[in-house]
């Protein structure tokens, strides 16, 4: 870790952040017990439930609480932070760092992109079943209202996107009194059938899980994935490590959130060893009956504040991609003058809703909704375990037999789960597959597109050297003014000027040649390097973390203080508008070709992905073949 994090960790914990803890990170997690119980027993009651059954369930599900996320995820991956960041795409960067090879940073890079792809498969998903377990609590009250559950939930889900623009600041102070609120509740309504039926306990002994395992074999297989619904949002809470910290985390899990849904969990299994017949909706029917609207209510507003959780954590995802060269420019606004992370996107928006409302019409209900949910979830899991080996290996230096014995048991579990949930991809599992292939499919299409893009650029272009040494023999007219060029070059002239020199004839009294790059860090603290290469020339260097976006107004401002004469009201703006092409022998094929020029042509113009202002841009068009 970081000192500033080491730093951290031995700072008091504020009430205020274990409520933002409670509010944001478990939000996901803390909604599952709606469904995966019931989910998971489903399979085995079409003969009647036996008791060792449930048990069985029960302790694979408690069991997979203490080693996915406790151990896993709580205990380990939180180590390995990016500067105090995490997430899928953070543990990507801090695994390139380690590679020998390009070979080795490239397929790094494609396990970090199918995570991702896949957490996008999970953020389509997560709102849609969350809502509708919800709702459906409606059904218990009373028939009557079975109609109205995908009306209902589509209108909750409509009202929470279309409310996305005004941020998370003004909803977040209420999230963490819910989240307390709902955790509370479902920990004591567990404890309260639990104490009816102590008996249930012994499902805490591993003994149980196991002998269900070996009991039913291939069927004890599948059943794992439902069980694996219980510990989705486990990722959540590494992906948030960077706006808490890791010991507000941990305390959080081991003490309030762990042991509520123990206890929830204990007490449905309490409830169904009692009546076999509450699998009817075994949550929901540990509440007395007048409390159980009430308890919807509740419930609706948990997983809002889970789906709330999941569309931000979209946000910073696709920002992430962005700022790491694997998708287009996309809009990205920021909805808080003092929060750098409240940003609101769009694009990305409208995409997770049509896709929700997708999902909520074709399904509409959680049980079906389950099939397609656990896929998304597992290959996360799956990607997060091999980045984090690599990581324990070759950045802490554990040794290789202490990576193997610590990390190959929770592959092979990821592994389990994964694989227990291809067998559903006829029942609905095949939906996160289409949606994270389709992102897998673009991320790497744009990235290797932008790549031929380069090497063409660098291909055709002068180099720079050979431009500044020509430049005192060639007479070239300055006018007052300052050009600003951006190119992703550094090394090469911008095709921008070229083609201004070309038509105009002239060149400014003072150019600077802009250049953005990204860091595979969070947030970089040194952003701006200048270099003079000739008189009134300068080479100026921009660097962004993958959580920041840039303003690169703002940052030429700041070059007076590095010595650079720069007054925004004389800058004029340079950029080149490329129109990609098939070359005479392509390097890509046709499809690629192809989905690669649509999304070129619909990615944010630099002007307002930069914040450049319109009125002072001049563009200039050009061809190039790839």
């Amino acid at each position: 870790m970081t000192s500033q994090a080491i730093q951290g960790e031995r700072q008091p914990i504020s009430a205020a952040v274990l409520l933002g803890v409670l509010g944001i990170v478990y939000g996901d997690i803390g909604t599952s017990p709606l469904y995966s119980m019931r989910a998971a027993l489903l399979h085995f009651s079409s003969d009647g439930l036996e008791r060792w059954e449930i048990l069985g369930i029960l302790s694979l599900i408690i069991w997979s609480l203490i080693i996915v996320v406790t151990v896993k995820y709580v205990w380990l991956v939180t180590r390995a932070d990016n500067k105090g960041e995490g997430g899928i795409l953070a543990l990507m960067a801090l695994a390139q760092r380690t590679a020998v090879t390009e070979r080795g940073r490239w397929l790094i890079a494609v396990v970090g992109i199918a995570g991702a792809a896949l957490f996008f498969g999970d953020g389509v998903i997560t709102p849609a079943i969350s809502v509708l377990s919800a709702i459906e609590g409606l059904k218990i009250i009373s028939p009557a209202f079975e109609g109205a559950v995908v009306p209902l939930s589509l209108a909750v889900l409509l009202a929470l996107f279309l409310f996305q623009y005004r941020g998370t600041g003004s909803m977040g102070a209420i999230f963490g009194p819910i989240t307390v609120t709902w955790f509370g509740v479902i920990g004591l309504l567990g404890l309260v059938e639990v104490i009816r039926e102590p008996g249930v306990l012994v499902a805490l002994s591993p003994h149980y899980a196991v002998q269900f395992a070996f009991a039913y074999h291939l069927a004890a297989f599948i059943a794992l994935g439902s069980v694996v619904l219980a510990v989705t949002g486990a990722e959540a809470l590494y992906a948030d490590m960077g706006h808490f910290g890791r010991r507000p985390i941990q305390l959080a899990w081991l003490y309030f959130v762990l042991p509520s849904l123990a206890l929830n969990y204990l007490g449905q299994g309490a409830l169904m060893l009692s009546d076999r017949a509450a699998l009817e909706n075994p949550f929901y029917l540990l509440a007395p009956e007048w409390m159980r609207l009430p308890l919807v209510i509740l419930a609706t507003a948990a997983t809002i504040i889970a789906s709330q959780a999941m569309i931000s954590g979209a946000y910073s995802i696709a920002r992430q991609c962005v700022q790491l060269g694997f998708v287009p420019r996309l809009v990205v606004r920021h909805t808080s003058e003092t929060e750098e992370g409240q940003i609101y996107m769009p694009q990305v928006n409208f995409a997770l809703l049509v896709g929700v409302v997708i999902l909520v019409i074709a399904f509409r209900s959680s049980d079906s909704l389950a099939a397609a949910y656990g896929l998304a979830v597992t290959g996360t899991f799956v990607a997060t375990s091999m980045l984090a080996a690599l990581v324990f290996r070759r950045s802490f230096g554990w040794p290789l037999p202490l990576v193997l014995a610590v990390f190959t048991p929770l592959l092979l579990l990821d592994l389990a789960f994964f694989v227990s949930n291809v067998l559903k991809i006829p029942d609905g599992g095949w939906v996160p597959l289409v949606l994270g292939g389709a992102m897998f499919t673009m991320m790497l299409t744009w990235r290797r597109g932008r790549d031929l893009l380069f090497a063409r650029f660098r291909q055709d272009s002068l180099p720079l050297k050979s431009f500044l040494a020509r430049l005192p023999q060639s007479r070239t007219i300055r006018v007052p003014g300052i050009a600003v060029f951006m190119t992703s070059q550094a090394d090469y002239v911008p095709n921008a000027l070229l083609h201004n020199l070309k038509h105009n004839k002239v060149l400014h009294e003072r150019v600077l040649f802009v250049t953005v790059t990204g860091q595979d860090v969070p947030q970089v603290t040194d952003r701006r390097h200048v270099e003079e290469l000739a008189p009134g020339i300068y080479r100026v260097t921009l660097c962004y973390g993958f959580q920041e976006s840039p303003n690169i107004p703002k940052e030429l401002e700041g070059l007076r203080e590095l010595g650079v004469d720069y007054d925004p009201m004389q800058a004029s703006y340079f950029l080149g508008r490329e129109t990609v092409v098939a070359s005479t022998v392509p390097k890509m094929a046709a499809w690629q070709q192809w989905l690669f020029g649509i999304m070129s042509r619909n990615s944010v113009p630099a002007t307002e992905f930069f914040r450049i202002p319109s009125d002072r841009v001049v563009e200039l068009g050009v061809r190039v073949a790839i």
